[in-house]
């Protein structure tokens, strides 16, 4: 990959010299005096390593070229599929892409689809050899008769036809590309057609990049395109647009920023998962913002391309690219970041029947997966990414980071800031300067243990929360423990049963009062640090502490070596960070949280579920034997399950909250590895 400054450099000798055609508030002007001919007296193309095809559409007879430039080391590998970039406007847009590949996305094959060629020489003479674009990217009429039939507008559809059935199946039959991974990048009337095919056949392509689309007349129609496409819904994979979507404009195009803001707002009604989008406004007017655009969606693209990310992404988890080819190894990458990596299958596990499981998460037939991990006997054996996962991109985790701030406390217990017969004190022995005469009655017998395994009885009514939301002052530091305290109903022993969640913000609370500094410090420094986590996002409360409950965020590499230091009893590197004891205690499976209503995520071979510190467990059958297996959960698909005596941890990380991921480890892992 070619060295960034000299990108930049291209972009700023281009931006001088590139002009855009720019489409007009009605067809007229489009057609007249704002399109400027880049090509009427300019030279053929000739460009290094760039092929011109011809092509013809086999429906109207029409006759294009394709512009195809293959990958430099295209011929060193004949196994290797590429991804493909097809753009329309080409001789255009050639050069920026060509360059911008280069540097920032060498393995493509990039598609270039020309004007038609053997357009009325009289009409190319009055309008550009770009003239045919008027017909082929529109997707509505013209008003005007006249224009109407000199220029044919809205004859998108027979285009795209023409693109799916000619361009796409000529490339694929020829050229070895992956046909999973299709980009279709159009900027200003290509950009309106590109936003066409998103919402009619968005199975064309597997990402979009539109730039400035033309749309200002075009949102009705958009809108009944969405309508007619139908609504998503989340248990059935075929409503989804399935679509990484890449939006731009220029700062200065103030006429086109709120039709184009109209068609994102009709994107974001879907509410669809299966639908990722990025909006980005580019300094700049129509022309200038262009080669900009280009770049920046282009390394938006690398994002869609690529297992790996940038470690400090600029864009969210939910919006962030969904991965085009699911990366699945069967021998993880040695990253030198204190996971040990082994091949599966080295000792006796079924590596055909793991495979296979990744392959059926990757076509979407399991649920959406975002990862999915193995660590075996000490090492990692497997990993695999979808969707939106990625090697280095942190996963919110939900209500896994409850089982985070479980395993903080016991790393206070092994630095002396508390002992293990601490667990069986009051809570409110660890809390000084409270006024504790307004506490309610029997809350002398809540302990740290019960708060662990949330069964404290403390209950605020739907009241006293309300006074918390509209005055949040009220639960600022330590007087978040004085206002639950104080405001909780009474405490009983009928009270002090398991309810999900309760009071988990007191342990935060704990660990900020005995180790010395702050709990935020303490995660950074002490546990996250520890074991080499650094990439990582841990949210504040509004208590203004680390949020104990959820809101964390860790790769799932970050989730393996977490989970590590618990099957290895609380050791990383020989250095013991959390007591053995402590760890057998968290694990141990406390109360059953309800033997009479079906597990959360289980199946017909799971049961008996239970509830340690902020760790569920749960019996595996497989056979006629039952394993033990414990877990961090976090709500739609956040996953450290173990299995102690298999010395067995898998990680999962989805968006789905339908998926029953404990039967699908004794289902299909387990089996792999029971010899």
């Amino acid at each position: 990959m070619k060295n960034i400054t000299g990108l930049l450099v291209l972009i700023l000798l281009m931006i001088s010299n590139i002009c855009i055609a720019q489409q007009g508030n009605n067809r007229k002007s489009e057609a007249t005096a704002n399109e400027v001919d880049l090509l009427s007296n300019g030279p053929k193309l000739e460009l290094s390593h760039t092929q011109v095809i011809p092509i013809k559409d086999t429906k109207t007879g029409r006759n294009y070229e394709l512009y195809l430039k293959l990958p430099e080391n295209y011929s060193e590998d004949s196994g290797k599929k590429y991804p493909v970039i097809y753009y329309t406007d080409a001789m255009w847009h050639i050069e920026i892409l060509s360059s911008s590949t280069e540097y920032m996305l060498e393995d493509v094959i990039l598609v270039g689809i020309s004007w038609q060629i053997d357009i009325n020489e009289d009409l190319k003479k009055e309008a550009g050899d770009h003239v045919s674009r008027y017909r082929d990217y529109s997707i509505s009429k013209s008003n005007n008769t006249e224009y109407q039939t000199k220029y044919q507008f809205g004859q998108a559809s027979t285009h795209l036809d023409f693109i799916s059935n000619d361009v796409i199946r000529y490339i694929d039959n020829n050229y070895r590309t992956d046909t999973d991974s299709r980009t279709y990048f159009g900027y200003s009337l290509s950009g309106e057609f590109g936003s066409y095919i998103l919402l009619t056949k968005p199975e064309t392509f597997d990402n979009y990049i539109i730039g400035r689309p033309s749309i200002k007349n075009e949102v009705p129609l958009l809108s009944e395109l969405n309508t007619a496409f139908g609504s998503f819904e989340s248990t059935d994979r075929n409503t989804s647009l399935n679509a990484n979507v890449f939006i731009a404009h220029g700062s200065l195009e103030k006429e086109a920023a709120e039709p184009i803001d109209s068609f994102i707002d009709i994107l974001n009604s879907r509410r669809d998962d299966g639908l990722s989008l990025q909006k980005e406004v580019i300094e700049g007017d129509h022309s200038s913002a262009f080669p900009m655009t280009a770049v920046r969606s282009i390394a938006w693209l690398s994002k869609a391309l690529d297992h790996k990310s940038s470690s400090k992404s600029d864009i969210s988890f939910f919006n962030f690219p969904q991965l085009n080819r699911a990366y699945i190894k069967s021998t993880p990458e040695d990253k030198k970041d204190g996971l040990i990596v082994n091949e599966l299958g080295a000792n006796g596990e079924n590596k055909d029947m793991i495979v296979q499981f990744a392959k059926e998460m990757a076509e979407g037939k399991l649920g959406r997966f975002d990862s999915f991990l193995i660590g075996h006997k000490g090492k990692l054996v497997f990993e695999s990414y979808y969707s939106r996962g990625r090697i280095n991109l942190p996963h919110p985790q939900a209500s896994a980071t409850k089982t985070y701030t479980a395993l903080l406390l016991g790393r206070a217990i092994q630095l002396g800031y508390l002992t293990m017969d601490d667990l069986d004190k009051p809570l409110i022995s660890f809390f000084k300067g409270l006024d504790q005469a307004k506490f309610v009655k029997g809350i002398e017998k809540v302990t740290l243990h019960q708060a662990l395994t949330s069964r404290t009885g403390i209950r605020l009514s739907e009241e006293e929360r309300e006074v918390i939301k509209e005055n949040p002052g009220l639960i600022k530091g330590q007087s978040q423990v004085q206002f639950l305290l104080e405001h909780s109903a009474p405490i009983t022993e009928e009270a002090q049963v398991f309810k999900y969640g309760d009071s988990v913000e007191l342990i935060m609370q704990v660990i900020e009062s005995v180790v010395p500094g702050s709990a935020k410090d303490f995660i950074k420094n002490e546990l996250l640090g520890k074991v080499g986590i650094t990439n990582y996002n841990w949210k504040t409360a509004p208590s203004g502490l680390p949020e104990s409950g959820w809101r964390s965020s860790l790769t799932s590499r970050y989730m393996a070596k977490l989970g590590s230091l618990i099957l290895n009893k609380g050791k990383w590197n020989n250095e013991q960070l959390i007591p053995e004891a402590y760890i057998a205690k968290a694990s141990h499976r406390h109360h059953y949280t309800d033997k009479d209503v079906e597990v959360h995520y289980g199946g017909k071979d799971v049961s008996n579920q239970g509830y340690g510190y902020f760790i569920w467990n749960a019996d595996l059958k497989h056979g006629n034997k039952s394993y033990y297996a414990f877990s961090a959960q976090g709500g739609y698909g956040l996953f450290i399950i173990f299995i102690q005596e298999l010395d067995l941890m898998v990680v999962f990380t989805a968006t789905d909250n339908d998926t029953n991921y404990l039967q699908l480890t004794a289902e299909r892992i387990l089996p792999a590895f029971i010899q």
